[in-house]
């Protein structure tokens, strides 16, 4: 069994920040396509460049947010597993 004692806050921030990157890029996209169609269906023009801004925004705000979330919950593990033991695995070599 090995066991990991502590993660390096950084590396797991950054990861996080672009796991948020791709999930606001499939957000916005999605929130994109139904305000277009939503703005289409009523007549409203000019929702279409909230819509395209929501491409470009959501993805920023989701990384920045994963950054945060990440670097919080490293900062967690790390204290927890000093205290409780860290996550054991079963690591087997090919």
């Amino acid at each position: 069994m090995q066991e990991i004692k502590s993660v390096d806050m950084m590396s797991w921030a950054k990861i996080h920040a672009l796991f948020g990157i791709v999930i606001g890029l499939i957000y916005g996209i999605m929130f994109a396509l139904m305000g277009a169609a939503t703005g289409l269906s009523r007549g409203m023009p000019g929702v279409e460049a909230f819509d395209l801004l929501s491409i470009i925004m959501f993805p920023i705000i989701f990384a920045i947010c994963g950054f945060i979330g990440g670097a919080i919950t490293a900062l967690l593990y790390n204290f927890f597993a000093d205290r409780c033991g860290g996550i054991q695995l079963n690591l087997v070599q090919k």
